[in-house]
């Protein structure tokens, strides 16, 4: 049976595209390192054999995908940098923009991860309780300072999926929380006064994990977790039919 005459086209990679792939092997490999500037483009060009519009191209790839700052002038030139998930998170972002994703439909994909982080956690203690709690016990003192509480229940979410020991499940997550972030600033701008009850009960439901996790009950943690994060959906998003496109702009 013939092949269908399109099935058989192979697009060839240009040769800028070569020259990313090969100098971000180098990176994530870590034969370059985070703060370590690049050859000068004399004998990158040398190395490769390409013009210098042909490397600039590889390093607008690079630095597209945040992996490299490119400075301009005498002392200029390419520097690597350490991914830090940012460019993901605005891409991903763009995605869920574009396919006109509710917000609610991140707090759910949020949830189920942190829910499993919390089962993950239960399953090894070791000391991973004592560091979550070291954490939430922060939040009695920021209650009157309503930017600070956020960022500090932000920071509750990232320890669970960090001390769930998944690190792709915590990649996934930490991606989600940029959005959600997001969404805490503008929430937060349209806001006069501190809400107090919504303070309370996080402040209560952190402990209580903790202290449900401490007492060797993992069903219970996660059943309670998930009641907890349903209802910070709820109260996050209510009836609206918010879409990214109104959070992220």
């Amino acid at each position: 049976m013939p092949l269908d005459a399109r099935s058989t086209v192979v697009r060839v990679p240009k040769a800028g595209e070569l020259i990313a792939a090969s100098l971000r092997r180098q990176i994530i490999t870590g034969e370059l390192q985070a703060g370590e500037p690049l050859p000068n483009e004399a004998a990158l060009m040398e190395r490769f054999g390409v013009s210098r519009p042909t490397l600039r191209e590889a390093f607008r790839i690079l630095e597209s995908e945040g992996i490299i700052t490119v400075l301009r002038g005498a002392r200029g030139g390419a520097r690597v940098q350490a991914p830090d998930g940012s460019t993901a998170a605005r891409y991903t972002g763009l995605l869920l923009q574009y396919r006109g994703v509710p917000l609610a439909d991140v707090y759910r994909a949020r949830t189920e991860l942190e829910v499993a982080a919390v089962g993950l956690i239960a399953a090894n203690p070791d000391d991973r309780i004592d560091r979550l709690a070291e954490v939430v016990e922060r939040g009695g003192d920021l209650v009157d300072d309503p930017h600070a509480f956020v960022k500090y229940v932000s920071d509750v979410n990232r320890t669970i999926m960090d001390l769930g020991g998944n690190q792709t499940m915590s990649t996934l997550a930490s991606m989600l929380l940029d959005i959600m972030d997001a969404h805490n600033a503008l929430y937060l701008s349209t806001r006069t006064e501190q809400d107090s009850p919504g303070v309370a009960v996080a402040l209560r439901a952190n402990h209580k994990l903790v202290a449900l996790l401490r007492a060797g009950e993992p069903g219970a943690a996660e059943a309670f977790w998930r009641r907890h994060l349903d209802s910070v959906e709820r109260y996050m998003t209510g009836d609206s039919e918010t879409t990214l496109i109104e959070v992220l702009s």
